[in-house]
């Protein structure tokens, strides 16, 4: 953890409740090892980005329904998820396709279950579940509702793009057939600033 990312995000997280990605950090420590995912990821070519630290921003991901784009924002601009990641200040992050590659890698090698079995084990050896007790393992749940925000947000990208087209195209003709100020509050602000309430087309 760099030093002043410590300290930085100590610092903002002091003026309000305290981040559920650093308490993550705080309480869990390095969560998933790079190793654990080692069969999926080959160790030749251009280095890329942590599957451990990928692990993690997928389950924090899951966690605040946020979508891929939203989550690589908060990697990007978040003190909280520079903090559990162990991430400089100035890390840029990463573009939202790698989650997605991510994502299809471990279903490829049969490692969808890898997550939360490891994320289970860790919380289990600190006495923050019971053993033996009854706990959701099934990751590709973690990653079919990742999948399902994804989807929201292209679905909702690609209505805002027909709206921008349509208003260069046919401004009369879309003021009269549709209510242009409503849609403008609606699908103005891009859609991965969305937040969905929990529960919202299953995804919780």
């Amino acid at each position: 953890m760099p030093e002043l990312t410590a300290q930085v995000a100590r610092a903002v997280a002091a003026r309000g409740p305290y981040p559920l990605a650093m308490r993550v950090r705080d309480e869990l420590g390095e969560l998933f090892a790079d190793a654990e995912f080692a069969e999926a990821f080959e160790a030749i070519g251009r280095p890329g980005w942590s599957p451990g630290q990928l692990a993690l921003v997928t389950v924090l991901q899951f966690a605040e329904n946020l979508t891929d784009r939203a989550a690589v924002h908060r990697v990007r601009y978040g003190m909280d998820l520079k903090y559990a990641l162990g991430l400089e200040l100035d890390d840029p992050g990463f573009d939202a396709s790698v989650l997605s590659e991510f994502r299809t890698r471990l279903v490829k090698h049969g490692m969808e279950e890898k997550v939360l079995d490891l994320l289970l084990t860790a919380l289990k050896d600190r006495g923050l579940v019971k053993a033996g007790g009854r706990q959701r393992t099934d990751s590709t749940r973690v990653l079919a509702a990742v999948r399902d925000l994804n989807r929201l947000e292209l679905a909702g990208d690609t209505l805002r793009a027909t709206l921008e087209a349509l208003v260069c195209a046919a401004p009369d003709w879309l003021a009269g057939a549709a209510p242009v100020r409503e849609w403008a509050e609606r699908y103005g602000p891009r859609t991965h600033s969305w937040h969905p309430p929990p529960g919202i087309a299953g995804l919780r």
